[in-house]
C-alpha cells in the first residue's frame, strides 16, 4: 500500500493505530522540554507521556494541573494534541494535503473511511471538508459564547485564550481545563451555577459526541426525520434518552448530597452536566470523590456506554449498546431478525457489536485488576479510574496523581486503546495472525445459559 506516509505493508487499521502512537510520542517529547513547563525544568518523560496520551486520546486524566504545571507553550502543545486527537490524525493530515493542493489517493481515502467510521469510501473527501467546516463553526461559536463570560473577569486577551482552549477541549470531549488559576484540579466547579458556561460546554460535548456521519446526515436532510439514516436515528434517540435519564437519576441520587445547598437552577444544571460529562467529556461541576455509591455507579455506567461511533468520544458506543440490547430482546421474543425503526439490521453487525463490547469490558476488567494488584488501590476507585481511562472520559475520584509508574503505564495503555478503539486495536495486532483457508471445522453443539 502506498500512502501519504510512503510505501508500507501496514493496513489501514494498523496505520491508524501507529499514527496515534506517533503523535503521542511527539507530544510527550515536546511536553518534556523545559520551555513547556512553568518552572523551566524538564518534566519526567513518563509524566509527559501520560499527559500527551491523555490529550491525544482526548481523555483529560492528569498527573499535573494543566495551568500550574505548563507554560503557555506547553498549554498550546496540549491544545494541538487535543484537536488532532479529536479530529483524528488522518483528518488533520488530509487538511494539510488539500491546502498543499495534493491529490488524495485511493489508499488515503480508505484510511479516512476507517478513521471517521464512514459507510462508504465514495464522497469521503467531501465529508472531511464538511467536518472541518463544522468543527470551525462549532468551536468558534463556543469560544465566542465563553468569551462573554471569561473576558470581563480575566481581561480580553486572556479571556479569549481561555474561551478558545475550553471550547476546543469541550468539543473534542477532552476535559482539560485551565481553572488551576482559581485552584488546582477544580475543573468547572467554580462555574457550577453559571447558565452560560454550563449550557455552552454541554452543547459542545453533545455535538462532538454525536459523530461526523450524523452531522453530515443532519446537514443533508435538515429536520426531515424520516429521511435520516437508521444510524442517525439510533444515535439521536439514544443520546436524548441517556441525557434525560441520567440527569433524572443523578438528581434523585445526589439531591441530598452533592446537590445539597444549590439553588433549583443549579441542581438542574449540575444534574444535566453530570449526565453528559461521564460519556467521555471529563469536565465536572461537582466533586466526584464525594458522590454517593449510587451516583458513582451511575457515572461508571455512563462512562461504559460512552459517546457515538465516529465521534470525538470513546466508550463502548451508543449504537453498539442499542444493537446488543435490541438483539437480546429479539432473541427473548423469538424473532428471527433484529429490527429497529422499521429496518432490519444485517447479521454481521451483531457479531461486531458483541466482539467490540467484549474486548472493551475485558480490557476494563484487566485494567482494574492490575491497578488493584500493582498498587493496592480500593476496587471501586480502581474500576472508576480504569473505566475513565478506556472510555477516554477523564473523571477521577482523585487517585490519578497518586498512581505509581506501573499503574500510570496501565492507564496510558487503556487511554490509547480507548481512543484507537478496543476492537480496532485488537484487529491491528491480530490482522496477520489468522488466515482464511476455506475449510470449516465440524459443527457440534454446546449448552448456553
Amino acid at each position: 500500500m502506498t500512502t501519504l506516509f510512503g510505501k508500507t505493508k501496514a493496513n489501514s487499521i494498523q496505520l491508524i493505530a501507529l499514527g496515534f502512537a506517533g503523535i503521542i510520542l511527539l507530544g510527550a517529547l515536546l511536553l518534556s522540554f523545559p520551555i513547556s513547563n512553568r518552572g523551566g525544568d524538564s518534566l519526567p518523560f513518563l509524566d509527559a507521556l501520560f499527559t500527551s496520551t491523555s490529550a491525544t486520546c482526548v481523555t483529560g486524566l492528569v498527573v499535573h494541573d494543566t495551568y500550574t504545571q505548563f507554560s503557555i507553550f506547553g498549554q498550546i502543545v496540549i491544545l494541538c494534541l487535543i484537536q488532532i486527537g479529536g479530529l483524528g490524525f488522518m483528518t488533520v493530515a488530509t487538511v494539510f494535503l488539500m491546502m498543499a493542493r495534493r491529490k488524495i489517493g485511493l489508499s488515503e481515502r480508505g484510511i479516512l473511511t476507517e478513521s471517521v467510521n464512514a459507510f462508504h469510501i465514495g464522497g469521503i473527501v467531501r465529508l472531511i471538508k464538511r467536518v472541518v467546516l463544522c468543527v470551525a463553526i462549532f468551536e468558534g461559536t463556543g469560544a465566542l459564547l465563553l468569551a462573554l463570560r471569561f473576558c470581563p473577569t480575566l481581561g480580553f486577551f486572556t479571556g479569549v485564550y481561555y474561551a478558545v482552549f475550553h471550547s476546543v477541549s469541550a468539543f473534542c470531549n477532552a476535559g482539560f481545563d485551565l481553572m488551576g488559576r482559581v485552584a488546582p484540579y477544580v475543573s468547572l466547579i467554580p462555574y457550577q451555577s453559571d447558565i452560560l458556561v454550563n449550557l455552552t460546554i454541554m452543547a459542545l460535548i453533545v455535538i462532538g459526541g454525536l459523530g461526523f456521519v450524523v452531522w453530515d446526515d443532519i446537514i443533508e436532510h435538515r429536520h426531515h426525520w424520516t429521511r435520516y439514516k437508521l444510524h442517525t436515528k439510533i444515535i439521536l434517540t439514544s443520546t436524548v434518552v441517556l441525557i434525560a435519564g441520567g440527569a433524572v437519576l443523578f438528581y434523585w441520587m445526589e439531591e441530598r448530597n452533592t446537590l445539597a445547598g444549590m439553588t433549583p437552577v443549579g441542581k438542574v444544571l449540575a444534574s444535566l452536566f453530570q449526565s453528559i460529562t461521564p460519556r467521555t467529556a471529563g469536565f465536572n461541576t461537582v466533586d466526584i470523590a464525594t458522590l454517593t455509591e449510587g451516583g458513582t455507579m451511575l457515572s461508571m455506567l455512563l462512562m461504559l456506554i460512552g459517546a457515538s461511533p465516529g465521534s470525538t468520544g470513546g466508550g463502548i458506543k451508543t449504537a453498539t449498546v442499542v444493537v446488543i440490547l435490541t438483539a437480546t430482546v429479539s432473541y427473548i421474543r423469538g424473532d428471527d431478525d433484529i429490527n429497529i425503526f422499521r429496518r432490519r439490521l444485517e447479521g454481521s453487525i451483531l457479531k461486531k457489536a458483541y466482539c467490540s463490547a467484549t474486548i472493551y469490558v475485558v480490557l476494563a476488567l484487566l485494567g482494574t485488576f492490575l491497578l488493584v494488584s500493582l498498587q493496592g488501590l480500593p476496587a471501586k476507585d480502581a474500576a472508576f479510574e480504569a473505566l475513565s481511562a478506556i472510555g477516554t472520559v477523564g473523571l477521577s475520584t482523585g487517585i490519578t496523581r497518586e498512581l505509581n509508574a506501573l499503574s500510570r503505564a496501565v492507564i496510558i495503555l487503556l487511554m490509547y486503546s480507548g481512543r484507537v478503539g478496543s476492537l480496532t486495536l485488537a484487529m491491528a495486532i491480530m490482522s496477520r495472525v489468522s488466515r482464511k483457508n476455506g475449510l470449516k471445522n465440524p459443527e457440534e453443539k454446546i449448552m448456553i445459559g
